[in-house]
């Protein structure tokens, strides 16, 4: 069974950077395509970046210049880079895994940014 773990959250002031790791208990890590998305409270869950197999990546509008996903696929990890975060950055953010129409999340780990 595919595990999906998140971590890296925590509290953290405006300005401030943060790293999340997702480590993936995934055979073949390579093949998948990975994702980071979020979910405020009262919002839908929206994408924050996600990186392709081939190492395409693509990002929120929100996050442009800000996040940088990147993968390291030896070590069946997904990382998450975020700089000069906001208020509005928080949110839980969870991990996520594809492999054609098939997919897996994380539980998430809490993203806090408040002064």
């Amino acid at each position: 069974q595919v595990q999906l773990v998140e971590s890296g959250g925590g509290l953290v002031q405006p300005g401030g950077s943060l790293r999340l790791s997702c480590a993936a208990s995934i055979s073949v890590f390579s093949i998948y395509d990975m994702g980071w998305y979020r979910q405020a409270p009262g919002k839908q869950r929206e994408l924050v970046a996600r990186i392709t197999k081939d190492g395409s990546t693509n990002y929120g509008d929100s996050v442009k210049g800000r996040f940088t996903i990147s993968r390291d696929n030896a070590r069946n990890t997904v990382y998450l880079q975020m700089n000069s975060l906001k208020p509005e950055d928080t949110a839980v953010y969870y991990c996520n895994a594809e492999y054609g129409l098939w997919g897996s999340w994380g539980q998430g780990t809490q993203v806090i940014v408040s002064s």
